[in-house]
This record gives C-alpha cells, structure tokens and sequence, in this order.
C-alpha cells in the first residue's frame, strides 16, 4: 500500500480541506470543510477548494498570508517580491477577494485589511468564481483566513522568533474552559514582531491581540465572540522597478535587489485595524439550524509612499508618490438556514440565505506623477522633494452597499451521486464622492448568478465531477478620470476528478478549467488600471497530500494555466507552468529522535510583461528548507530558511518589474502545553 501510496502521491498531487480529523475505525483523514457553508467532505463536492492547516502554517513558518499557499495548485503569489504592506495573490490567473471566518474583508485601493497568520486556524483558498455564496468576487475565487478559536481543552503555547533583517518575534497562544462544566472556553492569542523589508531602509513592526470567548447558552445554542486588534507602524517596501535596470541591460549594470528608488526618510505606512464579531448556531429542531454570522471593523490608514515611475535618461527616473490619510468602517453580516432531510436513497441538505455588507470610505489623498526630482536608480541620494502639503490634498468618500438572497440545495442520491445547484440574487450600490471638486460617481447594479455540478462517488474513493459557477464583482474604486468602474463578471466550466483512497492517508485532485471575465482590468503604459473586454484563462491542476510511511509525508502541485486577454495576447504576471514538492520527514529512534526534517522546491515558469515586449521574466526555482528538534517534553526549537541558495531574481513584469524575496532565515524555540 505504501508503494501505491507513493506512486499516487508523486505522480499526481493534495485536495486540501478546511479542516481534517482522524476517524477512529480506518485511521485516515477525514477532509471535512466550509466551502458550502455546511459542513461537507472536500472530496465529495464538485467544487475546487484547498486548505493549508494549522501544522502547516506552524512547520513553514508563514510569515505573511501570501506565504500559505506556495506548495498549492493553481495560485501564484510573490511575484510582487515580498510586501510588508499588502498581501498578494493571483488566483488560476486573476485576483481575488479576501474573507476572514466567511466575512469579507475590506480591500479597496490602498486600504488594505491584513489578517495576522499567526492568529489563523487554517487558511482556505476557493478557486474559480465564488459570488453564488459569498457575494461580490472577482472570478479568480476568494481567500479565506480562518481564525483561531476557543477549545474544549486547555492548551497554551508560547513562542521566540529571531533571524536576518533584524527579525524578532514573540507569541502567545493559550485557551480553554472558564467553568467546570466547560460550557465557556476563551482563548487569547498575542503577538509582537519586527523586521527590516528587502529593500533598504524599510521595516515595519506589528502588534497584535486577539481574544475570543465561545459560549453554549444551552445544548442548541452557541455563540462565538471574536475580537482583534492590530497596529503596524513601518517604512513601506516599494519594490516597483522599472525594466531598464532588472531585465534589461543598461551601460551601467543591473539595479541591486535592495536598491530602494523611495523617499525612506520621508515614506510610512502608520495603519491600525480592529474588529468585533460572534457566531451564532441555534439548532432549531431535527432537521433545521439558523446560522449568523456578524462582523463590524475600522482600519485607519497613513500612507505615504514613493515609486520610481519612468527613465528620463541612461541613469535616472522620474518618480510618482501616493499620499493615502483615512479610513474604512464596515459592516458584514451573513444569516442562513440550513435544513437536512433523508429518504432511504437520498440526503438532501438545503440552504437559505441573506448577507448584507456595508463600506464606509472617507480620507485625503493625493496622487503626485512628478514628485521631487529625478533619482539615480543606481546610486540614489535622498532628500530632493517637496513633501505633500494641505493645498495638494482632495477629499474623497466612497460609501458601498450589498445586500444578497441566495439558496443552495445539495441532493446525495444513492450513495453514487452528488447534485449540486444554487442561484443568487444581488443588489449593490456604489456612491464615490470627490468633495474637494464636488462630484459625485454612483452605480447600482444588479445581478443573477448561478452555479451547478454534479459528483460520481466511486467504491474505490475515486469521484469525477464536472461544474459550473459565475462572479460579480461590483468595484468601489475610481478610474484616472475619477469615474466608477463597470462591474467585473467571472464564468468557470470545470472537469475533475478527486481521489481519496479508503486505505491511504492521502488526497489528489486533478481538474480542468476554462474561466473568463469580462470588463477586466489591465495596467495602461501610463501605469493606470483601464478596463479592456475580455480575458480567459484556460489550466490543468494537479495538487496532492499524502503520507508515503508513517514517517514521510508529501506534498506536491503543478499547474498549466493559459490566461489570454481579448486580442489574443499573454495575460502579464502569470506563468504558464508553477510546480511544487515539500516533504516533512520524522526521524524516530536512536540518537536523531525528535528531529524532523522539510524541505522544498518551487519552480515559477517564465511570464511576460504587460505589452509583451523584450522585458520577458525568465523562469526561476527556490528552495526551502527547515530542521526542527523536539528536545524536551514539550519544547522544540526550529530553523527555516526561505531560498536557501539566496536566489536573485525577477519574480515579474508588470510596466514596473519586481525582484523575487531574497533568502529568509528565521529560528524559533516554543513551548506548548
């Protein structure tokens, strides 16, 4: 079986979950998640969802949320370089939208809400359009951090984190029962960090505190309380270079990796986020449960930060500056029912819901595309700028609303088939107002969306599926003429196949897709987002999970994503070719007992830039590793390191390009109880 296992595993690649358990009778994992709000085996729906769980986070040490899912089919991140500001993701060739315990988190312009992944359960990836049960969403599918959570057992860890860039880091974690009878559990996570970014100059330092209380008001009603707040306060990196310089040759050689083309000195990125919420479940009878789920949050943001914007001779660059000073207040609420009937042939499990979101945008801004004077990319002086004053300021205020009807029926028909379909109804509004010119942009939009699949589930744990869902993504952002955006809409056809062996402690998934959006968005040779018909991205996924021994776990993905604009074009930023492989290795016995080993490969195919012209980004391969010792009852102390080799490299062209994250090494000693 092992070898079965292995040849499984190796060959082909992991569907990944929300969350795993082992059953007791056949010791295999038992993949159960949340990506049809109600809780279904990953493996017998027709959807594509992965997973990265608390273990992996914890053994790869994910720093940032764009970090989770590099050993994950179908989604490519730092190719941005490494952002201590933002978290990037291109989902099967498109953005995404991200979510935190199913409720939407706020990313307009930026104004960007950045979950702390070390206060994270798991992390959940839905590919392809998402809108039929999550609402608005751009068609590359949606982001889903999952926050830590009280436990019925008391538990606590605490942890010490230092390594280069000056990085330091300690976290607590710890929860349990406050009554007897354990119908109230707490938990309180807390974190402080710091760390200098790639380029020179730039840091950012981070706290963060996150309590939450679950309480069982009685056996059929429970509700969760989670709470959050989190100050960041740094220089921003700004990784934007120009083609001249990276993949370009110049007289003068290439740019430095770490040159920072910014105004160090003068730049900040000063935001602090907070949030307050609960979770509802209320068992109505046998077959009915109400669910709610209610989210309200503030981020405040101060943001000056500078970019190189185009050569002006062999040597130096023109440069733009973006001035950001306000905030976004929010509201998300999600209310469903959810009903399960049986027959002696099916299971029918039936959802109804409505959702309402709520955006409050108001700040100063400023967009300056001739800031200061030229500055030598390749031995920059600092200091020649006029900062931005009151006089250069316009105020603006974007207020967004969405309200959603949606229903969902899953039938299990004689323990063979799996039907799925759903339809949703939405109704947004979007009012952008320039008050320093006085005009007013407002949309209202309304849109249909649908979904279907259907699932074979075979003896032998192989299921085929095919699907159909749709996305509408109505945008709360303005043009370079200050007008609205048309809304995005996003269709997937997908053919795949999932496989979970009733004798194997693995998964594999294998799919097609074809996707495309309308009204997309693409980077004018200005360096402003227009909208410009259609782009398509056509792909093969193989992802795979799975323990070859007792000891030796692999985890392994590759994808071949086509992404096209209208005319035919290769769409910028993405690769046609990504693939993976980490495997964590325990030694037991003798004198390496308590040792773990893990290590990886990533490999990222050449892209091109957004024109296509001669700045083309060649391919490039990243290894990682890590080492961990048990040495004591509850001790470990770990080292991981991130392109080992220190790899440089252009990770992607975009009008700008952008270098690759330079080698990350990282020590930690905790202890858990």
């Amino acid at each position: 079986m092992q070898a079965t296992a292995a040849g499984l595993c190796l060959a082909a690649l992991p569907l990944a979950a929300s969350a795993a358990t082992a059953d007791a009778e056949t010791d295999t994992m038992v993949v159960v998640g949340t990506a049809l709000k109600v809780d279904t085996p990953l493996v017998e729906t027709p959807r594509p969802v992965s997973s990265v769980n608390r273990e992996e986070l914890d053994n790869r040490n994910v720093q940032q949320l764009d970090e989770a899912f590099r050993y994950r089919a179908g989604v490519l991140s730092g190719h941005y370089g490494s952002d201590n500001n933002t978290d990037w993701f291109k989902v099967r060739g498109f953005d995404q939208s991200t979510y935190q315990d199913g409720l939407r988190i706020y990313r307009e312009g930026f104004y960007q809400w950045l979950p702390e992944p070390y206060g994270l359960e798991r992390v959940e990836v839905f590919k392809g359009p998402s809108s039929i049960l999550y609402g608005e969403a751009p068609p590359g599918g949606l982001i889903n951090a999952v926050s830590k959570r009280p436990t019925a057992e008391r538990q606590g860890n605490v942890e010490l984190q230092v390594g280069n860039r000056y990085h330091r880091q300690v976290g607590v974690d710890t929860s349990g029962p406050l009554t007897e009878s354990g119908d109230v559990r707490y938990r309180m996570v807390g974190l402080y960090k710091e760390r200098d970014g790639d380029l020179d100059a730039t840091d950012n330092e981070r706290y963060y505190f996150a309590p939450s209380l679950a309480v069982d008001f009685s056996e059929d009603t429970t509700v969760t309380f989670l709470a959050s707040v989190q100050k960041d306060d740094g220089v921003p990196v700004n990784g934007f270079k120009l083609p001249y310089g990276t993949v370009e040759s110049t007289p003068f050689g290439k740019v430095d990796r770490d040159t920072n083309l910014s105004e160090p000195g003068y730049d900040q990125d000063k935001r602090t986020q907070w949030a307050l919420g609960y979770e509802l479940r209320h068992t109505l009878n046998d077959t009915w449960a109400f669910e709610q789920d209610l989210r309200y949050s503030e981020l405040d943001l101060d943001l000056r930060s500078t970019y190189a914007l185009s050569m002006v001779d062999d040597r130096r660059a023109s440069r733009g500056h973006v001035y950001r000073d306000g905030g976004i207040d929010s509201w998300t609420v999600d209310n469903r029912v959810v009903g399960t009937w049986y027959t002696d042939r099916t299971e029918n499990t039936l959802l109804l819901g409505v959702d309402y979101q709520n955006l409050a945008l108001s700040g100063r801004e400023a967009d300056d595309y001739a800031f200061g004077e030229p500055i030598d990319i390749f031995n920059p002086s600092y200091g020649n700028y006029t900062p931005i004053g009151s006089d250069d300021l316009l105020s603006r205020e974007i207020d967004k609303e969405q309200t959603g009807i949606y229903a969902q029926n899953q039938l299990r028909l004689d323990d063979r088939w799996v039907l799925l379909g759903g339809v949703r109804y939405d109704q947004a509004e979007t009012e952008n107002s320039n008050l320093t010119a006085g005009t007013t942009e407002r949309s209202d939009d309304d849109q249909v969306s649908w979904s279907g699949g259907a699932m074979y589930l075979g003896d032998n744990g192989v299921n085929p599926y095919i699907s159909y869902t749709e996305s509408f993504d109505p945008v709360g952002r303005v043009d370079s003429a200050g007008e609205l955006y048309e809304p995005r809409e996003g269709r997937q056809w997908e053919l795949g196949v999932k496989v979970a062996p009733f004798d194997w402690d693995g998964y594999v998934t294998a799919a097609v897709f074809d996707l495309e959006e309308s009204n997309t968005f693409v980077n004018s040779p200005a360096g402003f987002q227009v909208q410009e018909g259609e782009r398509t991205s056509q792909g093969f996924e193989l992802e795979g999970v799975g323990y070859v021994t007792d000891d030796l776990k692999v985890t392994a993905a590759y994808t071949y994503n086509d992404s096209r604009l209208e005319d035919d074009r290769r769409a910028s930023l993405i690769p046609r070719h990504q693939a993976s492989a980490w495997l964590d290795y325990a030694l037991t016995g003798g004198v390496l007992d308590g040792v773990t080993l893990g290590g990886g490969v990533r490999y990222v195919g050449s892209s091109v830039d957004a024109d296509n012209s001669s700045a083309d980004v060649d391919s490039y391969t990243l290894v990682d590793a890590m080492v961990g010792y048990e040495f004591a009852d509850g001790w470990q102390a770990q080292l991981n390191v991130n392109n080992l080799t220190d790899e440089e490299y252009v990770a992607s062209c975009e009008y700008w390009c952008y270098y690759g994250e330079s080698r990350s090494v990282i020590g930690s000693v905790n202890y858990r109880w």
